[in-house]
């Protein structure tokens, strides 16, 4: 049985708690499509390649972490930005995007799953602004670990068994604490050396973060903005499943070595 298009809306806006933040994007139904909803796809980025694989999966609505309009919003609806929305509006598609709340949210987020993915320890911390809120998350695991093995870890946990892109190997020999903070993330890399974290891991790096690293002596390790950031898609799809029974939602991965 279809569920209307605004309870599903409503249910995820309400749930990651939109209203808390200044976002880079606005935060919920970016494009309307139909009203009634029998399948559910969730994505990181809403690419043609998700779309087109949404399509392929008969979704009236896609969910993602990266959606359509950011800043100032549509400026030019041509090119690849054209081609996006005929996939949608040709096919009666629907599509939300939350950005900051779901890398925030304490159950649901891209960086609680990342810790988690990590076996962090359950007592973590937030820290580091990002347009008022904190967004960085730190924990320990129950025992310190090596450099190498905690570099391992993230290699195993995030990066499908392979090592992490980008590794600057500058903090402690043994890591106590770790700080860590999805999608392009770099800049908060003071805020986890002020928190006292012996190692920092974001998904992509601004060009300035290795000198800094070096110059705050703590580690720095690059995974992947798309690897850092399915976790939220992921458990938005498990969330929604619980919540309407009737429909079918399911993750659909697009991957990028990036």
């Amino acid at each position: 049985m279809p569920v209307h298009l605004r309870d599903v809306i409503g249910y995820l806006d309400t749930t990651l708690e939109i209203d808390r933040f200044r976002d880079y994007a606005p935060n919920g139904l970016q494009v309307e499509g139909s009203l009634e909803v029998d399948t559910i796809v969730t994505g990181v980025s809403a690419s043609a390649d998700l779309i087109s694989r949404a399509i392929e999966q008969h979704a009236d609505l896609i969910v993602v972490h990266h959606g359509l309009i950011w800043g100032s919003g549509l400026t030019k609806i041509a090119g690849p930005m054209g081609r996006r929305l005929k996939l949608l509006l040709g096919n009666d598609v629907s599509l939300a995007a939350y950005h900051l709340p779901l890398d925030k949210h304490s159950r649901l987020g891209n960086n609680v799953g990342l810790a988690d993915a990590l076996a962090l320890g359950p007592q973590r911390e937030t820290f580091g602004d990002v347009r008022g809120v904190a967004l960085g998350l730190s924990g320990s695991w129950p025992s310190p670990l090596s450099r190498d093995e905690a570099i391992a870890r993230i290699g195993a946990g995030v990066c499908k068994g392979q090592p992490p892109r980008f590794v600057f190997p500058h903090g402690p020999q043994v890591v106590r604490k770790v700080g860590l903070c999805s999608g392009a993330a770099s800049d908060l890399l003071e805020a986890a050396a002020a928190a006292g974290c012996d190692l920092f891991l974001t998904g992509e790096l601004a060009e300035r973060a290795g000198d800094l690293a070096k110059e705050l002596q703590i580690t720095l390790v690059a995974a992947g903005h798309y690897a850092t950031e399915v976790f939220g898609p992921m458990r938005v799809a498990d969330e929604l499943r619980m919540k309407f029974p009737s429909i079918d939602v399911q993750f659909v991965p697009s991957f990028s070595p990036l």
